[in-house]
């Protein structure tokens, strides 16, 4: 079976596992976690120690600013 997650087009996808830095995260964008986008716990892309409520940081090749980071929130 093909792990999609190593595949080259997918961007990293990285468990932010610790609660201080999902604090500055939500407090830079000045958002609630309920307010990031979200991403469903069967993403195939998703780290496999995600569960729901978690924060995800992927980040991805941009023609503008070389490496965009976008941050989602993991769901049922």
């Amino acid at each position: 079976m093909v792990n999609v997650s190593e595949h080259e087009l997918v961007p990293d996808h990285t468990l932010l596992d610790d609660p201080e830095r999902v604090e500055e995260v939500l407090e830079e964008y000045n958002v609630k976690r309920t307010d990031l986008p979200k991403i469903k716990r069967s993403d195939p892309a998703l780290p496999d120690e995600a569960e729901p409520g978690d924060v995800i940081r992927i980040e991805r090749d941009s023609r503008t600013t070389d490496r965009a980071v976008v941050y989602r929130l993991v769901v049922e």
